[in-house]
Protein backbone atom coordinates (compact mmCIF):
# COMPACT_ATOMS: atom_id res chain seq x y z
CA UNK A 1 0.00 0.00 0.00
CA UNK A 2 2.89 2.03 0.58
CA UNK A 3 3.76 2.15 -2.86
CA UNK A 4 0.55 3.43 -4.07
CA UNK A 5 1.07 6.49 -1.71
CA UNK A 6 4.39 6.71 -2.98
CA UNK A 7 3.27 6.88 -6.77
CA UNK A 8 0.22 8.95 -6.93
CA UNK A 9 2.85 11.22 -4.64
CA UNK A 10 5.18 11.33 -7.46
CA UNK A 11 2.53 12.22 -9.57
CA UNK A 12 1.01 14.80 -7.19
CA UNK A 13 4.28 17.09 -6.98
CA UNK A 14 4.89 16.37 -10.63
CA UNK A 15 1.97 18.41 -11.21
CA UNK A 16 1.96 20.97 -8.68
CA UNK A 17 4.60 22.38 -9.85
CA UNK A 18 3.01 23.47 -12.80
CA UNK A 19 -0.51 24.16 -11.25
CA UNK A 20 1.43 26.28 -7.86
CA UNK A 21 3.20 28.40 -11.41
CA UNK A 22 0.19 29.18 -12.94
CA UNK A 23 -1.46 30.10 -9.52
CA UNK A 24 0.91 32.44 -8.71
CA UNK A 25 0.85 34.09 -12.22
CA UNK A 26 -2.52 34.79 -11.48
CA UNK A 27 -2.60 35.88 -7.57
CA UNK A 28 0.63 38.17 -8.62
CA UNK A 29 -1.37 41.56 -9.63
CA UNK A 30 -3.26 41.38 -7.09
CA UNK A 31 -3.52 44.42 -4.68
CA UNK A 32 -2.78 45.80 -1.85
CA UNK A 33 -0.39 43.88 -0.82
CA UNK A 34 -1.95 42.56 2.31
CA UNK A 35 -4.52 41.04 0.47
CA UNK A 36 -2.36 38.97 -2.16
CA UNK A 37 -0.68 38.07 0.99
CA UNK A 38 -3.81 36.58 2.21
CA UNK A 39 -4.73 34.92 -1.29
CA UNK A 40 -1.81 33.50 -1.99
CA UNK A 41 -0.90 32.32 2.06
CA UNK A 42 -3.07 29.03 1.41
CA UNK A 43 -2.13 28.07 -1.85
CA UNK A 44 1.67 27.94 -0.66
CA UNK A 45 1.25 26.18 2.61
CA UNK A 46 1.24 22.96 1.22
CA UNK A 47 -1.91 19.96 0.04
CA UNK A 48 -1.96 17.38 -1.95
CA UNK A 49 -3.37 19.24 -5.08
CA UNK A 50 -5.12 16.32 -5.54
CA UNK A 51 -7.62 18.13 -7.36
CA UNK A 52 -6.27 20.00 -9.82
CA UNK A 53 -4.07 17.19 -10.46
CA UNK A 54 -6.84 14.68 -11.61
CA UNK A 55 -8.17 17.40 -14.45
CA UNK A 56 -5.05 16.96 -15.53
CA UNK A 57 -4.80 13.70 -15.41
CA UNK A 58 -8.33 12.93 -17.16
CA UNK A 59 -7.34 15.91 -19.70
CA UNK A 60 -4.69 13.75 -20.53
CA UNK A 61 -6.09 10.28 -20.33
CA UNK A 62 -8.76 11.13 -23.15
CA UNK A 63 -6.07 12.49 -25.47
CA UNK A 64 -6.14 16.24 -24.75
CA UNK A 65 -2.92 18.19 -23.80
CA UNK A 66 -1.15 19.70 -20.75
CA UNK A 67 -1.69 23.29 -21.97
CA UNK A 68 -4.97 22.94 -22.83
CA UNK A 69 -6.21 22.24 -19.21
CA UNK A 70 -3.75 23.57 -17.22
CA UNK A 71 -5.83 26.59 -16.20
CA UNK A 72 -8.90 25.02 -15.72
CA UNK A 73 -7.05 22.77 -12.83
CA UNK A 74 -5.08 25.99 -11.00
CA UNK A 75 -8.70 27.36 -11.36
CA UNK A 76 -10.09 24.18 -9.55
CA UNK A 77 -7.64 24.60 -7.23
CA UNK A 78 -8.56 28.06 -6.31
CA UNK A 79 -12.32 27.26 -5.92
CA UNK A 80 -11.03 24.65 -3.22
CA UNK A 81 -8.69 27.23 -1.02
CA UNK A 82 -11.75 29.93 -1.58
CA UNK A 83 -13.78 26.99 0.47
CA UNK A 84 -11.31 26.33 2.92
CA UNK A 85 -10.76 29.68 4.04
CA UNK A 86 -14.46 30.58 4.32
CA UNK A 87 -14.86 27.30 6.26
CA UNK A 88 -12.58 27.67 8.82
CA UNK A 89 -13.99 31.47 9.37
CA UNK A 90 -17.73 29.58 9.75
CA UNK A 91 -16.27 27.28 11.58
CA UNK A 92 -13.98 29.08 14.19
CA UNK A 93 -10.81 27.02 12.89
CA UNK A 94 -7.39 28.48 14.04
CA UNK A 95 -5.33 26.39 12.02
CA UNK A 96 -5.27 24.72 8.76
CA UNK A 97 -2.25 22.98 6.69
CA UNK A 98 -0.17 23.36 9.91
CA UNK A 99 -0.72 26.99 10.15
CA UNK A 100 -2.61 29.44 11.40
CA UNK A 101 -5.30 29.96 9.35
CA UNK A 102 -5.97 33.22 6.99
CA UNK A 103 -8.89 34.85 9.58
CA UNK A 104 -6.19 33.97 12.65
CA UNK A 105 -3.58 36.47 10.47
CA UNK A 106 -5.06 38.74 8.67
CA UNK A 107 -8.53 39.18 10.47
CA UNK A 108 -11.78 37.77 9.40
CA UNK A 109 -12.52 40.49 6.96
CA UNK A 110 -9.20 40.42 4.75
CA UNK A 111 -9.77 36.91 4.62
CA UNK A 112 -13.38 36.56 3.41
CA UNK A 113 -12.13 39.24 0.78
CA UNK A 114 -9.15 36.47 0.11
CA UNK A 115 -11.83 33.80 -0.62
CA UNK A 116 -13.93 36.06 -2.85
CA UNK A 117 -10.39 37.04 -4.52
CA UNK A 118 -9.93 33.69 -5.63
CA UNK A 119 -13.36 32.59 -6.31
CA UNK A 120 -13.34 35.12 -8.73
CA UNK A 121 -9.75 34.74 -10.31
CA UNK A 122 -10.65 30.80 -10.59
CA UNK A 123 -13.46 32.14 -13.34
CA UNK A 124 -10.74 34.68 -15.11
CA UNK A 125 -8.62 31.36 -15.38
CA UNK A 126 -11.05 29.49 -17.01
CA UNK A 127 -11.67 32.33 -19.49
CA UNK A 128 -8.31 32.58 -20.37
CA UNK A 129 -8.09 28.82 -21.35
CA UNK A 130 -9.86 29.70 -24.41
CA UNK A 131 -6.36 30.74 -26.00
CA UNK A 132 -4.74 27.28 -24.79
CA UNK A 133 -7.24 24.79 -25.73
CA UNK A 134 -5.71 22.35 -28.58
CA UNK A 135 -8.28 23.08 -31.42
CA UNK A 136 -8.37 25.37 -34.65
CA UNK A 137 -12.09 25.31 -34.56
CA UNK A 138 -12.82 28.86 -32.25
CA UNK A 139 -16.53 27.66 -31.43
CA UNK A 140 -15.28 24.52 -30.12
CA UNK A 141 -12.77 25.90 -28.08
CA UNK A 142 -15.45 28.47 -27.01
CA UNK A 143 -17.74 25.80 -26.32
CA UNK A 144 -15.59 23.96 -24.44
CA UNK A 145 -14.66 27.16 -22.27
CA UNK A 146 -18.38 27.43 -21.46
CA UNK A 147 -18.64 24.05 -20.30
CA UNK A 148 -16.03 24.21 -18.28
CA UNK A 149 -17.43 27.26 -16.23
CA UNK A 150 -20.70 25.70 -15.57
CA UNK A 151 -19.29 22.65 -14.55
CA UNK A 152 -17.27 25.13 -12.00
CA UNK A 153 -20.31 27.10 -10.78
CA UNK A 154 -22.30 24.11 -10.68
CA UNK A 155 -20.11 22.77 -8.22
CA UNK A 156 -19.51 26.15 -6.50
CA UNK A 157 -23.42 26.22 -5.62
CA UNK A 158 -23.22 22.28 -4.26
CA UNK A 159 -20.31 23.43 -2.15
CA UNK A 160 -22.31 26.33 -0.23
CA UNK A 161 -25.05 23.75 0.00
CA UNK A 162 -23.31 21.15 1.42
CA UNK A 163 -22.05 23.63 3.68
CA UNK A 164 -25.32 25.09 4.75
CA UNK A 165 -26.14 21.19 4.96
CA UNK A 166 -23.66 20.48 7.30
CA UNK A 167 -23.73 23.29 9.48
CA UNK A 168 -27.63 22.28 9.82
CA UNK A 169 -26.35 18.70 10.76
CA UNK A 170 -24.79 20.29 14.21
CA UNK A 171 -26.98 19.47 16.92
CA UNK A 172 -29.19 17.71 14.98
CA UNK A 173 -28.69 13.27 15.68
CA UNK A 174 -32.01 12.34 13.38
CA UNK A 175 -29.73 12.95 10.39
CA UNK A 176 -30.48 10.17 7.60
CA UNK A 177 -28.15 7.94 5.41
CA UNK A 178 -29.56 9.40 2.22
CA UNK A 179 -29.22 13.27 4.12
CA UNK A 180 -25.98 12.71 4.97
CA UNK A 181 -24.54 11.44 1.71
CA UNK A 182 -26.49 13.94 -0.04
CA UNK A 183 -24.37 16.72 2.34
CA UNK A 184 -20.50 15.32 1.82
CA UNK A 185 -21.57 15.00 -1.99
CA UNK A 186 -22.26 18.44 -2.45
CA UNK A 187 -20.17 19.74 0.35
CA UNK A 188 -16.75 17.72 -0.62
CA UNK A 189 -17.69 15.39 -3.54
CA UNK A 190 -19.08 18.15 -6.51
CA UNK A 191 -15.96 19.85 -6.40
CA UNK A 192 -13.95 16.33 -7.12
CA UNK A 193 -16.28 15.52 -9.86
CA UNK A 194 -16.33 18.72 -11.46
CA UNK A 195 -12.30 18.20 -11.98
CA UNK A 196 -12.71 15.82 -13.48
CA UNK A 197 -15.68 16.98 -15.90
CA UNK A 198 -13.57 19.78 -16.58
CA UNK A 199 -10.54 17.52 -17.51
CA UNK A 200 -12.83 15.53 -19.82
CA UNK A 201 -14.50 18.96 -21.50
CA UNK A 202 -10.68 20.57 -21.78
CA UNK A 203 -9.37 17.44 -23.56
CA UNK A 204 -12.23 17.41 -26.00
CA UNK A 205 -14.11 13.85 -24.78
CA UNK A 206 -17.12 12.68 -26.21
CA UNK A 207 -20.39 13.13 -24.11
CA UNK A 208 -20.47 9.24 -22.88
CA UNK A 209 -16.72 10.00 -21.86
CA UNK A 210 -17.50 13.37 -20.01
CA UNK A 211 -20.40 11.40 -18.31
CA UNK A 212 -18.12 8.89 -17.04
CA UNK A 213 -15.58 11.17 -16.07
CA UNK A 214 -17.92 12.63 -13.75
CA UNK A 215 -19.03 9.48 -12.07
CA UNK A 216 -15.72 8.60 -12.01
CA UNK A 217 -14.99 11.50 -9.75
CA UNK A 218 -18.05 11.50 -7.46
CA UNK A 219 -17.33 8.25 -6.53
CA UNK A 220 -13.85 8.65 -5.39
CA UNK A 221 -15.02 12.16 -3.56
CA UNK A 222 -17.34 10.23 -1.87
CA UNK A 223 -15.07 7.74 -1.17
CA UNK A 224 -12.49 9.86 0.67
CA UNK A 225 -15.07 12.00 2.92
CA UNK A 226 -16.53 8.60 4.32
CA UNK A 227 -12.72 7.19 4.36
CA UNK A 228 -12.33 10.20 6.59
CA UNK A 229 -15.22 9.25 8.48
CA UNK A 230 -13.37 5.78 9.07
CA UNK A 231 -9.86 6.79 9.18
CA UNK A 232 -10.48 8.92 12.53
CA UNK A 233 -11.42 6.47 14.03
CA UNK A 234 -9.17 3.50 13.24
CA UNK A 235 -5.69 5.42 12.36
CA UNK A 236 -3.22 6.29 15.17
CA UNK A 237 -2.88 10.37 16.25
CA UNK A 238 0.61 10.80 14.75
CA UNK A 239 -1.13 9.80 11.32
CA UNK A 240 -4.33 11.62 11.86
CA UNK A 241 -2.39 14.91 12.88
CA UNK A 242 -5.34 15.65 15.86
CA UNK A 243 -6.89 12.84 17.96
CA UNK A 244 -8.30 9.60 17.46
CA UNK A 245 -12.21 9.68 17.30
CA UNK A 246 -12.00 13.55 17.61
CA UNK A 247 -15.26 13.58 15.40
CA UNK A 248 -17.07 11.99 18.15
CA UNK A 249 -15.03 14.08 20.97
CA UNK A 250 -17.02 17.10 18.40
CA UNK A 251 -20.09 15.56 18.28
CA UNK A 252 -20.67 15.33 15.10
CA UNK A 253 -22.32 13.44 12.42
CA UNK A 254 -20.24 10.68 10.47
CA UNK A 255 -22.07 8.05 8.14
CA UNK A 256 -20.70 5.60 10.96
CA UNK A 257 -22.32 7.41 13.56
CA UNK A 258 -25.82 7.62 11.88
CA UNK A 259 -25.43 4.10 10.58
CA UNK A 260 -24.59 3.26 14.28
CA UNK A 261 -27.70 4.45 15.30
CA UNK A 262 -30.08 2.96 12.87
CA UNK A 263 -29.07 -0.67 13.74
CA UNK A 264 -28.50 0.35 17.79
CA UNK A 265 -31.03 -1.53 20.45
CA UNK A 266 -32.69 1.39 22.48
CA UNK A 267 -30.33 1.77 25.13
CA UNK A 268 -27.08 1.61 23.02
CA UNK A 269 -28.74 4.47 21.06
CA UNK A 270 -29.52 6.60 23.71
CA UNK A 271 -25.65 6.12 25.00
CA UNK A 272 -24.38 7.12 21.50
CA UNK A 273 -26.98 10.46 21.59
CA UNK A 274 -25.46 11.22 25.25
CA UNK A 275 -22.25 10.99 24.10
CA UNK A 276 -22.47 13.12 20.90
CA UNK A 277 -24.52 15.35 22.85
CA UNK A 278 -21.66 16.14 25.54
CA UNK A 279 -19.41 16.22 22.84
CA UNK A 280 -21.63 18.79 20.69
CA UNK A 281 -21.91 21.09 24.03
CA UNK A 282 -18.10 21.02 25.16
CA UNK A 283 -16.72 21.01 21.89
CA UNK A 284 -14.31 17.92 22.97
CA UNK A 285 -15.75 15.30 25.26
CA UNK A 286 -13.23 13.00 27.30
CA UNK A 287 -11.69 10.24 25.86
CA UNK A 288 -13.07 7.55 27.99
CA UNK A 289 -16.83 7.52 26.10
CA UNK A 290 -15.03 8.29 22.46
CA UNK A 291 -13.38 4.43 23.53
CA UNK A 292 -16.96 3.62 24.77
CA UNK A 293 -18.59 4.95 21.47
CA UNK A 294 -16.47 3.37 19.24
CA UNK A 295 -17.09 0.30 21.42
CA UNK A 296 -20.35 0.32 20.16
CA UNK A 297 -19.80 1.17 16.61
CA UNK A 298 -17.25 -1.93 16.81
CA UNK A 299 -20.45 -3.93 18.15
CA UNK A 300 -23.07 -3.06 15.05
CA UNK A 301 -20.46 -3.33 12.66
CA UNK A 302 -21.08 1.08 11.78
CA UNK A 303 -17.16 0.87 10.83
CA UNK A 304 -16.85 -1.66 8.73
CA UNK A 305 -20.37 -0.62 7.17
CA UNK A 306 -18.24 2.49 6.15
CA UNK A 307 -14.92 1.29 4.84
CA UNK A 308 -17.26 -1.11 3.09
CA UNK A 309 -19.08 1.98 1.14
CA UNK A 310 -16.11 3.53 0.32
CA UNK A 311 -14.36 -0.04 -1.41
CA UNK A 312 -17.83 -0.31 -3.45
CA UNK A 313 -17.18 3.52 -4.36
CA UNK A 314 -14.05 3.01 -5.18
CA UNK A 315 -14.26 -0.45 -7.30
CA UNK A 316 -17.07 1.18 -9.38
CA UNK A 317 -15.06 4.38 -9.65
CA UNK A 318 -12.14 1.84 -11.75
CA UNK A 319 -14.48 0.41 -13.66
CA UNK A 320 -15.44 3.67 -15.27
CA UNK A 321 -12.37 3.99 -16.23
CA UNK A 322 -12.49 1.15 -18.59
CA UNK A 323 -14.43 3.45 -21.68
CA UNK A 324 -10.32 5.03 -21.68
CA UNK A 325 -7.85 3.71 -23.95
CA UNK A 326 -4.74 2.46 -22.19
CA UNK A 327 -2.50 4.94 -21.28
CA UNK A 328 0.04 6.49 -18.38
CA UNK A 329 -2.64 8.66 -17.30
CA UNK A 330 -5.14 6.11 -17.30
CA UNK A 331 -3.39 3.85 -15.12
CA UNK A 332 -2.61 6.76 -12.46
CA UNK A 333 -6.15 7.28 -12.21
CA UNK A 334 -6.72 3.95 -11.54
CA UNK A 335 -3.89 4.27 -8.53
CA UNK A 336 -5.05 7.57 -6.94
CA UNK A 337 -8.99 5.57 -6.73
CA UNK A 338 -6.98 3.46 -4.48
CA UNK A 339 -5.04 6.03 -3.33
CA UNK A 340 -8.23 7.50 -1.79
CA UNK A 341 -8.58 4.21 0.39
CA UNK A 342 -5.01 3.80 1.74
CA UNK A 343 -3.82 7.31 2.32
CA UNK A 344 -2.94 7.67 6.33
CA UNK A 345 -4.78 11.30 6.02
Amino acid sequence: MSNINEDVGKVLGQYSKDIHKEIGNTLSNIGPEDLREASIYLTEAGGKMLRPALTVLVCEAVGGTFSSCIKAAAAIELIHTFSLIHDDIMDKDDMRRGKPSVHKVWGEPVAILAGDTLFSKAYELVINSKNEIDSSNPEECLNRVNRTLSTVADACVKICEGQAQDMGFEGNFDVSEEEYMEMIFKKTAALIAAATESGAIMGGANEKIVSNMYDYGKLIGLAFQIQDDYLDLVSDEDSLGKPVGSDIAEGKMTIIVVNALNRANPEDKRRILEILKMGNESGNCDQVYVDEAISLFEKYGSIQYAQNIALANVKEAKQLLEILPESEAKHTLSLVADFVLYRQN
